[in-house]
């Protein structure tokens, strides 16, 4: 009679333990749907437009992109010094002919933009592939102040000689 008692409690005991653990899963599940909602939610609701402009230019079809090639480009660092000079000859790609024709009617302005930009930095500023590649981030940022917001895609490289 009390091993029939003591299965009894057992068993019991053991119903005791599930009920808080299945009620631990559940609110898990709950709090990671609440979680996950929410933060879709505050994505959706906090995102800039910055980043519907990225998913614009990622839909350029690249078959239709066209190169403006730019004359080469010869500034004076601005190195304590003054003795260092860059080199360099650019290709600027554009969303399409009409703003490959916009690159070329606004040739000063682009020129005067990129010269500007160049004279300003030091060779330390140029040192390393890092910093190249923010230069020519830089130069699609001027050139899309005044050429139009996203249509400048790439600013390519084909010389780059500092001495």
């Amino acid at each position: 009679m009390a091993a029939d008692k003591k299965k009894g409690n057992d068993k019991t005991q053991a119903e005791e333990k599930k009920k808080p653990g299945l009620l631990k899963w559940i609110i898990l599940a709950l709090l990671l749907i609440v979680l996950g909602t929410g933060g879709y939610f505050g994505y959706s609701y906090f995102k800039s437009p910055d980043d519907e402009m990225v998913s614009e230019e990622l839909s350029v079809d690249p078959r239709s992109t066209h190169t403006v090639e730019l004359e080469p480009f010869v500034v004076n660092l601005a190195d304590p010094l003054g003795r260092r000079y860059l080199r360099t000859r650019l290709q600027v790609e554009v969303v399409d002919r009409g703003t490959a024709r916009d690159v070329e009617r606004f040739m000063p302005r682009v020129r005067d933009s990129i010269i500007l930009l160049l004279s300003s930095k030091a060779y330390s500023d140029l040192d390393s592939m890092e910093k190249k590649i923010q230069l020519r981030n830089e130069i699609v940022e001027r050139l899309n102040l005044f050429i139009g917001q996203g249509k400048v895609l790439n600013v390519y490289f084909s010389e780059f000689v500092v001495q």
